[in-house]
């Protein structure tokens, strides 16, 4: 065979990669769209989400491996994906596998790709992940349900960025940031024998806490008002108010389940609820949740309250200063100009000084 010739099949079996990879990604995210989800924004001004955020601003720009630890439904794979969006791996894909949804005879081929006839049932050949997110970013999520020889695996291909097709002979080179998130202690599997110190200590180069709602209450009526905007429409809802008691009871309780739960009994509520007052009596199982200590009707708080209610909020802590970096402006992620037209619509004035008593 001549020099042009290999060469012609060489270009042709790459041709055939980029091909079964395209394939691939578009069934990918074909199966993605039946999930897609607003994430254009993290909603929330805490001081505990602030820390978290802090953190991924560090971080975000470089392609450090990340540790997200955190309660079941903080919102994890939200910071991933900011973390990928503001990261040098902006223009490539964000692929993420929940390792614990894959059958364990299946997440290998899933992660590192099988080619045809590798096993029963491989009637052709198929990129992994770790293919699908060459040049972009990989989530781990429910890193702590890897089997033991799956984790010495994925240790490898993190050392030397080289994975193999189940059924290959030849090795690929991939560029992949990976993230990593779990709710487990993996401390303290790797001291039961659960999960690899070595590998843990690849991931964990930035471990960042992302806190649990009960401890970012104050975001619980900003979090409400956003999912009741994001889903009304569609539930053929048309919400304007919600009572004060409603609000408290909600910031009240301790949300195990976290911004998902919080997500989803606002949704029920919407469900329920007609006309322009959020009633959540039936889904919480307690009518306190539309009454105050007296037994009467509570008032309402409406989102222009609740919106109005923040801005001074941050802007107290700002000591009322609008522009620069890190003040209200851009805390609120607003121009400053628009800022100061919404403190007017909403008749909002810096106090003045108060005067001294006259002798």
């Amino acid at each position: 065979m001549n020099d042009s010739a290999m060469a012609l099949r060489t270009v042709l079996a790459e041709n055939d990669r980029l091909r079964e990879r395209l394939e691939a990604e578009r069934a990918y995210l074909k199966a993605e769209l039946g999930e897609v989800r607003d994430f254009s924004e993290i909603v929330g001004q805490s001081a505990a989400l602030h820390a978290a955020l802090e953190r991924v601003r560090r971080v975000a720009d470089t392609s450090a491996p990340v540790l997200l630890l955190g309660e079941t439904g903080t919102g994890k794979e939200l910071l991933a994906r900011a973390l990928h969006t503001h990261g040098p791996q902006r223009d490539g894909p964000f692929i993420a596998v929940n390792c614990a949804a894959l059958p364990a005879a299946l997440i290998e081929s899933e992660l590192f790709g099988h080619e045809k006839g590798a096993f029963t049932g491989a009637s052709q050949a198929k990129p992994g992940r770790f293919e699908l997110a060459d040049g972009g970013t990989l989530l781990f999520d429910e890193i702590g349900e890897l089997d033991l020889p799956l984790q010495a695996k994925l240790l490898r291909v993190l050392e030397d960025g080289v994975i193999e097709r189940l059924g290959a002979t030849v090795t690929r080179k991939v560029a992949v940031r990976v993230i990593a998130a779990t709710n487990r202690d993996l401390r303290r599997d790797m001291c039961e024998g659960r999960f690899r110190s070595d590998l843990y200590y690849r991931l964990a180069v930035f471990p960042i806490e992302v806190p649990p709602l009960r401890y970012r209450r104050e975001d619980i009526p900003l979090l409400v008002w956003h999912f009741v905007e994001s889903r009304q429409r569609s539930l053929g809802r048309a919400i304007t108010k919600i009572p004060k008691a409603t609000m408290a009871t909600l910031q009240a309780y301790d949300w195990p389940g976290n911004v998902r739960e919080l997500q989803n009994v606002i949704e029920r509520a919407l469900i329920l609820s007609h006309g322009s007052v959020l009633r959540v009596d039936e889904v919480l199982g307690s009518g306190a949740a539309a009454r105050d200590d007296t037994g009467s009707r509570s008032p309402v708080e409406s989102l222009l309250d609740v919106t109005r209610a923040h801005i001074v909020h941050v802007l107290e802590r700002c000591r009322w200063t609008i522009e620069g970096h890190g003040q209200a402006a851009e805390r609120l992620g607003l121009n400053p100009s628009t800022l100061r037209n919404r403190m007017r619509k909403l008749d909002i004035t810096r106090p003045g000084p108060t005067p001294r008593p006259t002798p």
